[in-house]
């Protein structure tokens, strides 16, 4: 049960409020007023009863052991994503919050950090940051640790519209040429290495696919199926800080199949002729590994800069193949399977605008359409009707020529006597008989 004792020293007065935790722990707080003792021992009291309860002492372990314990725990992550978030605790968190306790951190405090961020970075990576402090409270939330996260509600620096930029065919073709075949190589490059068939094929498949690098890289021959002209998009590999090259699962973590244009397939097929199954389509051009961006990204941004596009990135091909399918007519979840994409809305979301060049399209084929269903009604209204041949019972002695003659002959008696079809009588006089 709490308890409050008074405690005199020195000629003042002092009232200790004891009390256990939920989990049967005895803890006490002392105040100059019992009053203000009364009110906390009901505070708590209350809190316990509603399950909100939430013990000071947890409070006090720091903020950068709290966050190492929380990553230990994100053993559910992809390695890159792991690896991502510890970077972000390395050169963010520790610094600034390590020897915080999480009891300590307040909303005005984290306020403060992410404004001085947003001087440094892009409104992207601020972000980035503040989300990884975000979970880190709201794992110290779960845990009974905080009554609430103090940094939710943080007022974050808006990003903007990223405009990506989208290759034409031509370019597509000569950043191919200028990969593979570059006019000035670099004279510290081998012999074997100044001219790279591969490095074409790999620049045309990356913007016609829309694949990702690493599941490019990660590609076997035995999951080419030239025949139907797809690629089974089933692993990545990635470089990560300290592990070297780590094989997984596509970033959705879903299986996909994506479109090869039979031109590239063509190609694909005499690149990958003498390959074993087992054999990586794009490998690296000395030991066989898989061909890490970093290396590919030398040749790649040579070749970007000769066509007249500096500071490409190979992921940027990606955007080119969405665009290149939307405007050869795919709709929105042809492409959101081509490119991996959780959900149909973040296809429109990254690519909407691109959609709307089309409306144009749209509106012609609906004039169109329109146009044909008129035709179609006017062509039936110019028909003329005919009136049913109705099938008369046999020995009535009426003559298949002359059921013309009778049938006008009714029609013209129901138009002169109107009242007889509306008359009850009449229509029950007709059913008897």
């Amino acid at each position: 049960m709490a308890s409050i004792e008074k405690r005199t020293r020195n000629g003042q007065s002092t009232w200790r409020a004891h009390y256990r935790t939920p989990a049967g722990a005895q803890r006490n707080k002392t105040f100059t007023r019992k009053i203000d003792a009364e009110r906390f021992l009901a505070g708590v009291e209350s809190s316990k009863a509603t399950g909100s309860y939430v013990d000071p002492v947890l409070a006090q372990v720091t903020v950068g052991d709290w966050a190492d314990r929380w990553l230990a725990g994100q053993a559910h992550l992809k390695p890159t994503t792991h690896e991502r978030y510890a970077g972000i605790l390395r050169k963010h968190i520790h610094p600034k919050w390590g020897r915080v306790r999480l009891g300590n951190v307040s909303h005005s405090d984290v306020q403060a950090w992410v404004t001085a961020l947003s001087t440094g970075h892009s409104p992207a990576t601020v972000q980035k940051i503040h989300r990884v402090l975000s979970l880190v409270l709201d794992m110290a939330v779960k845990d009974g640790r905080l009554a609430r996260n103090v940094a939710t509600g943080v007022n974050l620096p808006r990003v903007g519209k990223h405009e990506h930029l989208y290759l034409s065919h031509e370019q597509v073709e000569d950043l191919a040429h200028a990969c593979g075949y570059p006019i000035d190589p670099s004279k510290h490059s081998s012999y074997d290495t100044r001219t790279n068939e591969m490095y074409r094929l790999i620049v045309l498949f990356l913007a016609y696919t829309g694949v990702r690098f690493g599941e490019m890289a990660a590609l076997k021959v035995a999951r080419l199926d030239l025949h139907r002209r797809r690629a089974i998009i089933a692993a990545s590999v990635t470089p990560v800080r300290g592990q070297g090259l780590v094989w997984g699962t596509p970033k959705s973590h879903e299986r996909r199949e994506v479109p090869i244009p039979p031109f590239l397939a063509t190609e694909l097929a005499e690149h990958v002729a003498n390959k074993d199954p087992d054999d990586l389509v794009f490998a690296g051009i000395r030991k066989g590994s898989p061909l890490r961006v970093s290396t590919f990204r030398t040749a790649f941004g040579a070749a970007a800069q000769a066509i007249g596009v500096p500071g490409l990135h190979p992921h940027q091909l990606r955007h080119t193949a969405a665009s290149l399918a939307i405007a050869s007519g795919a709709d929105v979840k042809v492409v959101q399977q081509m490119l991996g994409h959780a959900s149909a809305t973040m296809t429109l979301d990254t690519y909407g605008h691109l959609f709307g060049d089309r409306l144009d399209e749209i509106g012609s084929a609906m004039d169109a359409a329109r146009k044909a269903a008129q035709e179609r009604r006017a062509a039936m209204r110019a028909v003329p009707a005919v009136a049913p041949v109705l099938p008369q019972p046999s020995g009535s002695g009426m003559e298949e020529v002359d059921r013309p003659r009778v049938l006008a002959g009714q029609h013209a008696f129901s138009a002169s006597h109107p009242q007889r079809d509306s008359n009850p009588c009449c229509r029950r006089e007709r059913a008897v008989s």
